[in-house]
């Protein structure tokens, strides 16, 4: 497609700031709150995240769709991101596994996109004045009523999502003649999460997000897990309800991101809406118990509150975000039951963090080990 057939477009944020930019070939307007991802790859995994539900996504690697798309290079059942706003736009791809190309992916999941951003001044001036609503459209002319549609958009400050992103019925993944069996409360859970359960000896159910104890409980498991996902984490009561019962009973309990976030609720630490989450993946993280760094994916807008938990005598952080000093991990003294605030499945990002799967298993294998 030529550049200047294209149809002009714009970003207008909830503040009446606005950028300019062209349409990819996909007419239409969308809402969501504007976050920036500052990875340099992995766009397809970063697109079908469903922790990014209802956001808009602003890419600030330059260059999009370069490499064309794999169905095999998907962390759900399809795009979860509401629109995708970038500086340049590939319409060609050269990669020789690429299943298609990026614009006709966008065309099956009907996706607005819109390239030619100043994407450089586009984050800038989200890092400056905080995260916030926007709207993109090719509708240019008619800025006054995408300003009305705009106002009418909710805050992700006490939005509920995940029940937008989980499965509606349970399913089974991994051997079902595995040694280790694991209920996982569907919050948003990205594939690569049940990936790295299965290839470590795992058979998992995976349970909608508002499953009760009893219900992940009939699977008999021999640990529980809680995943990510999008949204405000404090209007999932069921969830919170759910980590409540599993630490009571001292079970094996994992979490991740959002379900970090449920299990630190459950424990009477509050979370906030942050001025701008983290999303890359390239995050600095040290662990407090070994001294070690850790690059990291991640993916929130929302974090736990760290003078809260550090006053909380059942809990130790385990865990710092290094940009910020964020809580990014903690653990249960005395209790079974441990989450971290980033995403160590990664896809995409590094694999430094790839032990906690194994430190998860290894937690069910003593408790099976005690029992029998």
């Amino acid at each position: 497609m030529k550049y200047q057939t294209r149809k002009k477009a714009l970003v207008l944020l909830a503040d009446g700031t606005i950028f300019y930019g062209k349409s990819v070939g996909i007419e239409g307007t969308s809402t969501g709150e504007i976050c920036f991802n500052t990875g340099m790859t992995g766009y397809q995994e970063i697109f079908t995240d469903p922790s990014y539900f209802g956001q808009l996504m602003v890419a600030t690697n330059a260059h999009i769709g370069n490499y064309g798309v794999n169905d095999n290079e998907v962390e759900s059942d399809g795009i979860k991101i509401s629109g995708l706003i970038c500086r340049n736009f590939s319409f060609t791809h050269s990669r020789v596994d690429s299943n298609g190309n990026l614009k006709d992916w966008f065309i099956k999941h009907n996706l607005v996109a819109i390239s030619d951003v100043d994407t450089r001044a586009l984050v800038s001036y989200i890092r400056d004045n905080g995260a916030m609503n926007a709207i993109i459209s090719t509708d240019v002319d008619n800025i006054g009523m995408l300003k009305k549609q705009l106002a009418e958009v909710p805050s992700m400050e006490g939005l509920e999502l995940a029940s937008k992103v989980s499965t509606k019925e349970p399913y089974f993944v991994g051997d079902e003649n595995a040694d280790i069996k694991i209920s996982a409360l569907d919050i948003g859970i990205k594939k690569n999460i049940l990936r790295n359960l299965a290839k470590r000896g795992a058979y998992i159910k995976v349970f909608p997000y508002n499953s009760s104890f009893s219900d992940l409980e009939s699977f008999n498991p021999d640990g529980y897990f809680i995943s990510n996902g999008p949204g405000d984490p404090e209007p999932l009561i069921e969830a919170i309800e759910v980590a409540k019962e599993i630490i009571k009973r001292d079970l094996p309990l994992f979490g991740i991101c959002l379900g970090h976030q449920v299990i630190a609720l459950s424990q009477g630490i509050s979370t906030y809406k942050m001025h701008n989450g983290h999303r890359g993946i390239n995050h600095p993280v040290k662990n407090l118990l070994t001294g070690k760094g850790e690059i990291t994916s991640q993916n929130h807008g929302f974090a736990i509150n760290r003078e809260e938990t550090e006053a909380n005598d059942n809990v130790a952080i385990t865990h710092v975000h290094l940009n910020d000093h964020t809580v990014a991990g903690i653990r249960l003294k005395n209790k079974n039951v441990f989450s971290v605030q980033y995403h160590p499945e990664a896809s995409p990002g590094p694999h430094d963090s790839e032990y906690l799967f194994d430190q998860f298993i290894s937690n069910i294998k003593s408790v099976k080990k005690v029992l029998s």
